[in-house]
């Protein structure tokens, strides 16, 4: 594959795409600072929560959360309720979460600066992520890290979408990160494409892990050298027609799975990482409810996946408007772990101030 040698660096045509922009953005995210509405605008240039340091016993093993969002009002409100449960999960016993940071990479601050801990970053070009958001991803992490001053020795990737459970502890050993592992990502079963871009020397591509960037728990200077590999890889194959048609959305997913392997590095794969309802019935052991599914029932408990439920808690009916609070509980015969979202996600917007103010 063309540029295997430099998977590892920021591909020269795209710094020189970005550099162009990169003046009258910079030059914009100075001047706007304190021009909001809510007064001076925290963290506009580091983003980095270091007013808690976890009650882990190791400091070393403290993680650093680092969650990528959008300024679209269905990644804020998301968003503010991940960073509720963050905050009341680190200090609690068995915690090694440390500090936190929204990586903003919409280019410009938004309503979120002063409650979430933020660092605003610039989304790719215009037009090179094709429509497909989640290719600002790697980008945004290749200039964090360039950026910011983590002090922790690891990172958690995280999502907007992610709620902790109970307190995190550092589930990576040394330089084995921990991931969760996704059914949906097959290396072995698209072997024919992942050739294009993790050449037969490298290795079987069953050294590819079935997994995505999130959750993963990583050294910082791990992902120091993947993410680099990881945004060019992900360009590279959304520019592939075959590869862009047959991953579809979870092509990054793949891109940082391949861009891990070309490093030689392989996870600890933690299925106890997090679960997914309606598809994960109990959250006894687990860390964190990922609620990407919807969840629709008949009111006497029946799934009926596919098919608007009597009752539904689905994040994508909260596209326009966050969800009110106070939502109605699921009816009796729901899976404990969908009751167990519900009811956490009222905690959360029941205590956030302002929940439902436009930002």
């Amino acid at each position: 594959m063309s540029g295997r040698k430099n998977a590892g660096k920021v591909s020269p045509w795209l710094l020189g795409l970005i550099s162009l922009g990169c003046f009258f953005v910079t030059y914009n995210l100075l001047t706007m600072h304190g021009r909001g509405r809510d007064g001076p605008r925290k963290f506009l240039g580091g983003g980095e929560d270091h007013d808690s340091t976890g009650s882990g016993s190791d400091p070393a093993k403290r993680f650093h959360v680092a969650l990528t969002a959008t300024d679209a009002l269905y990644s804020q409100w998301q968003s503010r309720i991940m960073h509720y449960w963050y905050k009341e999960m680190r200090d609690r016993p068995g915690s090694d979460m440390g500090g936190f940071t929204r990586i903003l990479h919409s280019g410009k601050p938004d309503g979120l600066m002063d409650e979430i801990p933020t660092m605003v970053v610039d989304p790719l070009p215009e037009g090179k992520d094709k429509g497909y958001i989640v290719l600002n991803r790697p980008w945004a992490f290749v200039q964090w890290i360039q950026r910011a001053k983590i002090v922790e020795d690891y990172i958690l990737m995280a999502e907007p979408d992610h709620v902790f459970v109970k307190p995190l502890p550092n589930l990576a050993h040394g330089d084995e990160p921990a991931a969760f592992p996704f059914f949906y990502i097959k290396p072995t079963d698209n072997e024919k494409i992942l050739r294009k871009f993790f050449p037969e020397e490298k290795g079987p591509v069953s050294n590819i892990d079935p997994i995505g960037n999130s959750p993963v728990i990583i050294k910082k200077a791990q992902l120091e050298k993947i993410a680099p590999t990881w945004m060019n890889v992900s360009l590279k194959m959304k520019e592939d027609q075959e590869t862009d048609k047959a991953f579809g959305w979870v092509l990054e997913m793949y891109a940082y799975a391949v861009a891990s392997a070309l490093h030689g590095v392989r996870h600890s794969l933690r299925k106890d990482f997090m679960i997914q309802p309606p598809w994960d019935l109990k959250t006894d052991n687990t860390f964190i409810i990922h609620y990407t599914y919807g969840c629709d029932y008949s009111m006497k408990g029946q799934l009926t996946y596919g098919k608007i439920g009597e009752w539904r808690f689905d994040k994508r009916s909260y596209l326009q408007s966050p969800p009110p609070r106070n939502l109605s509980l699921p009816p009796p015969g729901v899976p404990e772990s969908v009751v167990t979202l519900v009811k956490m996600v009222n905690e959360a917007t029941a205590n956030i101030p302002g929940w439902e103010d436009e930002r």
